[in-house]
């Protein structure tokens, strides 16, 4: 399977679901602009994703994958079905008490991390019970997910995402009152977005011939192999996911209008490291994990070297321009409604310092499948814990002096110092190191992407107050700094040789839809 192929796939399609996210959001932004109702959302909003990543994403990803892709190699369909259904028999119930006791825990939870009182307390209660059954529902996404993507079928669920952006896209286009009434009727699509996922992805199932029956729950010895396999996981996505309920403590004694800064410059974070940090992530666990199960580490090292150097010829130029460019963006974008200058500048502020740990956040990405391809789920919890203390000790030093700026670089200097620890034990290992092609691949793609940021800052420069403008000239800012961007960026770096031209070719090349790709 074509590394290029797979990740231009997926990341084509979660492109679909960050533009109607943009769409969502710039939305929410003038309807709800970024006060008690929006920060109440946002807490809503990010307690069942928080857990989806604990449950779904991270730790169901890395046991279940490899688990399912070894079953489909030595006992064929059939097995590797078998043992999607005894895991699922497990799986649902465990998510349906979970989601019933934190239903009746909700309160203390909501006041513990956030110390609101009185209404704004019971609000976000409100809307956070609204939105937690989402977990249970993408959670099962995920599982399904994994089935399609161990078999190279990547398209459902790589546009299973954009559904969810379409139901709250509706909500807010249909309750534009603002305030309480539009907070819960985006809280309640939430959930109805996960209702939808969950149809899309068993539709997908079912069309390449998997249907799950649900059984019996039984600790049998596949389910054990899973649990062996995925609690080391879980428990290394739960100290991340720590860090993620930390932030938000933080963020909500920052002051009001703080976790909705923090949630929209995230929106803009989210793209590129959603369309390649998520979808290289995804096309390569398979690949290094059949590598390893036949003894070709080599291989498998080639597999992860080709992803660093195709993320990080996408993702550096991101980060650069989303740094040199975030004021204008945000002002571009989301100001205008309730969303005054103030927001703008702060949204602006925190998404110019979060994107400088884009790459090391991504590279996470091509680093971890090293180690879930090899059963290997202890490390990375070691490493979750080390960053997780460094985060605290860096949110305590740098709030109090800088605000939700100094949160925004401790957010990123964590995730450089997770990315350096997880290569450093896997170029000990012997598993994976930079080898010199792909160093001096880097070194030409900062070189391309640091002249970039040149022609960024005279855009900006030359445009001034267009970004600020009538929809026309903000749309011509904006365009003017996307295209910009690229115009110096990509040729720079194929003159500069700082990526393989093939695969550049590949990529920028229209292609038809895979027939598999369902």
């Amino acid at each position: 399977m074509n590394l290029v192929k797979s990740t231009g796939t997926i990341g084509g399609l979660t492109m679909v679901s960050r533009i109607a996210g943009f769409a969502r959001e710039m939305l929410m932004s003038r309807i709800l602009g970024a006060g008690i109702y929006t920060d109440a959302f946002y807490v809503a909003f990010r307690l069942p994703n928080t857990f989806r990543r604990l449950f779904g994403e991270g730790a169901f990803s890395a046991g279940f994958v490899p688990l399912y892709s070894q079953r489909l190699q030595s006992g064929g369909e059939a097995d590797a079905k078998r043992f999607s259904e005894e895991v699922l028999a497990v799986f649902l119930p465990t998510l349906i008490l979970f989601t019933l006791g934190f239903e009746i825990i909700m309160p203390l939870f909501i006041w513990a991390i956030t110390g609101w009182h009185g209404e704004q307390l019971a609000f976000g209660t409100f809307l956070t019970r609204i939105t937690f059954p989402y977990l249970l529902l993408i959670s099962l996404v995920s599982l399904f997910s994994g089935i399609l993507n161990s078999i190279s079928r990547f398209t459902a669920a790589a546009f299973a995402p954009a559904l969810l952006n379409l139901a709250m896209l509706v909500a807010l286009v249909l309750v534009r009152e603002g305030g309480e009434i539009s907070a819960t009727a985006v809280a309640a699509a939430v959930t109805i977005g996960g209702v939808l996922q969950l149809g899309l992805l068993m539709a997908a199932c079912k069309r390449a011939g998997i249907v799950l029956k649900i059984r019996k729950p039984k600790l049998t010895p596949g389910v054990r192999q899973f649990i062996r396999v995925v609690v080391p996981a879980t428990l290394g996505a739960g100290v991340y996911q720590v860090s993620v309920f930390i932030d938000t403590f933080f963020l909500t004694r920052i002051g009001t209008g703080a976790v909705s800064w923090f949630n929209y410059a995230d929106r803009l974070n989210q793209l590129p490291l959603g369309v390649i940090g998520a979808a290289i992530g995804t096309a390569i666990l398979p690949q290094v994990s059949r590598h390893v199960d036949i003894g070709e580490h080599a291989e498998a090292a080639r597999v992860q070297g080709q992803a660093a150097d195709l993320a990080m010829l996408l993702c550096l130029p991101a980060a650069l321009a989303l740094a040199a460019s975030a004021h204008p963006l945000v002002s571009a974008i989301f100001q205008g409604g309730r969303f005054t200058e103030r927001d703008a500048y702060f949204t602006g502020l925190t998404l110019s310092i979060v994107a400088l740990g884009l790459p090391a956040y991504v590279l996470v990405k091509v680093l971890t499948p090293g180690f879930y391809a090899r059963r290997d789920t202890a490390t990375p919890v070691k490493t979750a814990l080390a960053v997780l203390a460094v985060n605290i000790a860096l949110n305590f030093a740098l709030i109090p002096p800088f605000g939700i700026g100094g949160l925004a670089a401790a957010v990123a200097l964590s995730s450089w110092l997770n990315c350096a620890i997880l290569y450093v034990i896997l170029h000990r290992r012997g598993h994976f190191r930079v080898e010199k092609w792909l160093m001096s691949r880097l070194i030409r793609q900062l070189a391309a992407g640091l002249a970039m940021v040149l022609v960024l800052v005279l855009i900006r420069q030359g445009l001034t107050g267009w970004f600020k403008g009538s929809v026309g000239e903000r749309l011509v800012g904006t365009v003017a700094l996307v295209g910009g961007g690229m115009a110096v960026y990509f040729p720079l770096v194929w003159v500069l040789g700082g990526t393989d031209k093939e695969e550049l070719r590949t990529l920028l090349r229209r292609r038809r839809p895979q027939k598999d790709a369902g």
